[in-house]
């Protein structure tokens, strides 16, 4: 294996993002409690794994036991094969036609729906003598992309007839696995195509995180799970057992500045926290351009030596502060934005409910001038 960005390995700055490789093990092993026998197991690391690196992580889900790798792009699959990372790999977007054969080359699996598709494949083979892996995606619900289910059977008879095309799989996507009457309508028309196909030697699924540990009775041989390897929970079903994940990134930075604010001092642009007491001030160097949204701005905490710290004014573009009033800190010292310390934890859900979005949102924000620090 190859590293081939230095961000990874080296920083010299004052904030960084944590990845806990042993949490990246136990959510693997933890995740395979709720697969049907025999299934395989896909992980999803588009998006350089929701933000965790996925060159860096991939090895580690390997050896946990994963089959096979998503990502979203042929150039996301193209920074692993160059990583020489040669376990399986489907782009679960749509592929260019033009680049079908950059696929081909480097073993990368595609997701097919159309017949612009199938001619590309064919093409490819012409080029490269090289049968193109795909699978077979059905738009059930999500009307994003894919074959629409009633054009489904006699599309994958279609495929299956080609003699230029290597069938892997057929796959759907569900839109809200935790919403139970939504995710049957879309179950009950993929199967219903899959049913009406020869699926001998093929791979299929359908099922998210969320959907593995809440229904047991679906038909899959492979189970794509995304933000579970992340330790983060996704949205189930009421009463379903959770599972017991670990969140495996945290977010830190060491304290560049302490100084004291008298009363009614502004802090931070447009004077939006006005201190009501002598206050002491801790800055560190993270801020929007990292990926912390502005709008987190004097509801968020740090923990520093084991104890919560208020965030206070406006988050700038590269550094933020800190009450620390009521703790004994120095220069030097580190405040855990996400993550714990000392007994505390910071979880990425709380700031998913501060700013009424997903969680993984906010993981995959984080952005690559903040170096990732792997750790065991």
């Amino acid at each position: 294996m190859q590293y081939n960005r230095a961000s990874y390995l080296n920083t010299r700055r004052d904030a960084w993002v944590e990845i806990n490789l042993d949490y990246i093990e136990k959510n693997i092993l933890e995740l395979k409690k709720f697969l049907k026998p025999h299934a395989k197991l896909f992980a999803v690391v588009k998006a350089d794994a929701y933000g965790h690196g996925a060159v860096m992580i991939a090895p580690v889900l390997l050896a946990s036991g994963v089959d096979f790798l998503g990502v979203s792009s042929i150039d996301e699959g193209m920074q692993l094969r160059e990583a020489k990372i040669d376990a399986p790999i489907l782009v679960l977007g749509a592929v260019p036609v033009w680049s079908f054969d950059w696929a081909a080359t480097n073993n990368i699996s595609v997701s097919v729906f159309s017949d612009e598709h199938i001619e590309a494949c064919r093409l490819t083979y012409e080029k490269t003598k090289i049968k193109p892996k795909v699978h077979v995606k059905i738009d059930t619900g999500m009307n994003r992309i894919g074959v629409r289910p009633e054009q489904a059977i006699e599309f994958i008879k279609k495929v299956q007839n080609c003699d230029f095309v290597s069938l892997e799989g057929i796959f759907t996507h569900f839109a809200s696995a935790e919403e139970v009457e939504l995710t049957a309508e879309q179950y009950e028309k993929f199967n219903k195509v899959v049913s009406a196909v020869n699926t001998d030697g093929l791979l299929i699924h359908c099922c998210n995180t969320a959907a593995v540990i809440t229904y047991k009775n679906m038909n899959y041989n492979m189970a794509r799970v995304g933000i579970g390897i992340y330790g983060l929970q996704p949205d189930l079903v009421q009463d379903v057992r959770k599972p017991d994940l670990k969140q495996v990134i945290s977010l830190r930075g060491r304290i560049t500045n302490i100084h004291n604010a008298g009363i009614n001092e502004g802090v931070s642009y447009s004077h939006k926290y006005i201190t009501d007491s002598e206050t002491k001030i801790a800055t560190i160097p993270i801020g929007y351009a990292d990926g912390v949204s502005r709008r987190l701005s004097n509801k968020i905490f740090g923990i520093v030596n084991g104890k919560k710290v208020p965030q206070i004014g406006n988050i700038t573009m590269d550094q933020m502060m800190f009450d620390v009033s009521n703790v004994s800190v120095k220069e030097g010292d580190i405040i855990t934005l996400l993550g714990e310390d000392g007994g505390s934890f910071i979880s990425v859900d709380e700031w998913a409910d501060i700013l009424g979005t997903i969680n993984y949102e906010l993981t995959c924000a984080l952005k690559v001038r903040l170096a990732r620090v792997y750790t065991r």
